[in-house]
């Protein structure tokens, strides 16, 4: 079945005018999950123009963009996650909105490093996928909590899509909640969540970028570039295990052993950004180990090893 754009039935006007509604029906926190990629930076976008339409009384409740660092992101990606929260708050204040950025990250005892070398764990594979929980949700939930406990109750918005897969589909519908814009949150009672990206399909996410000004003064041309450059998709914030880790994502984590190989650093290579090989072959290294009786006998190992073991020192 094809799904058609969600401009051929609502309006620009009207999408802004429903996010308004949501923001002034209660006094309950906005906590947007922004992972610096399209879908996240159309939801902030669509919110950010929309509050910009109200009265400067009108736009007291707060709003909290956080985004997640696990330590082991791609250094491309979160160096630009980084001076994009720092100028969204600065461009947030002079604009007179209610909005500050949050960059979460897992505690000592839960990074990648401390479990892997430390602990003992294995690198993470499809049987065995321990980093999504230690090192997105939990500093998510965390922040969520802390909210929670401050305001009573608080919404999460997200820019999750309907168009993403089937299952996805299937996940909105499953904890929608008739006649509301809002949806349950799959873990927290006292949590909701709301979609404002819902009905878009990519090319509608790609248009809205592209044809209207980036409200804090980036330029969603750069955006394209990446995905351009990396040929990827974005990782989500991930929130609660109905959403998807970056396991299948090409905007993962640098470390990432779930995927056979992480195109969007090799991209990033072909383009020009040789400093990234030590991570790569450190990454390769990794991925190694979980098949051990195999490397035994790979001509090529040894050599990875001593390759990686002279570009980390």
């Amino acid at each position: 079945m094809t799904v058609e754009s969600v401009f051929k039935s609502r309006s620009l006007k009207q999408i802004y005018d429903e996010i308004k509604e949501v923001y002034l029906s209660d006094n309950r926190p906005w906590i947007l999950g922004f992972s610096g990629g399209k879908d996240s930076t159309c939801m902030v976008q669509l919110i950010w123009h929309a509050l910009s339409d109200l009265p400067k009384e009108k736009r007291e409740k707060k709003i909290h963009i956080i985004s997640s660092d696990t330590l082991v992101e791609s250094p491309k990606i979160v160096e630009q996650i980084i001076q994009t929260l720092d100028i969204m708050e600065s461009s947030a204040k002079k604009q007179g909105l209610p909005i500050t950025t949050n960059l979460v990250r897992p505690e000592i005892k839960d990074s990648f490093w401390v479990c892997l070398l430390g602990l003992g764990y294995p690198a993470p594979s499809n049987n065995f996928r321990w980093c999504t929980d230690r090192l997105k949700i939990r500093n998510a939930d965390k922040f969520i909590n802390e909210k929670v406990s401050e305001y009573g109750e608080a919404i999460v918005c997200l820019g999750t899509r309907k168009d993403e897969s089937g299952s996805r589909a299937q996940l909105m519908h499953l904890y929608s909640i008739k006649g509301s814009y809002l949806s349950r949150h799959s873990k927290f009672a006292q949590t909701y969540v709301y979609t404002p990206l819902r009905d878009f399909i990519t090319e509608d996410v790609w248009n809205y970028l592209l044809q209207n000004k980036n409200p804090w003064g980036a330029n969603n041309r750069d955006l394209l570039s990446l995905y351009q450059n990396a040929n990827a998709s974005e990782c989500p914030l991930v929130v609660d295990t109905s959403t998807p880790s970056c396991g299948n994502s090409r905007f993962g984590c640098w470390v990432c052993t779930v995927v056979d190989r992480d195109k969007s650093m090799d991209s990033f290579m072909e383009g020009g950004e040789d400093w990234l090989e030590p991570l790569i072959d450190l990454r390769t290294e990794l991925k190694h180990t979980q098949t051990p009786e195999k490397d035994l006998n790979d001509d090529d190992s040894p050599e990875i090893r001593a390759l990686c073991r002279e570009k980390v020192r």
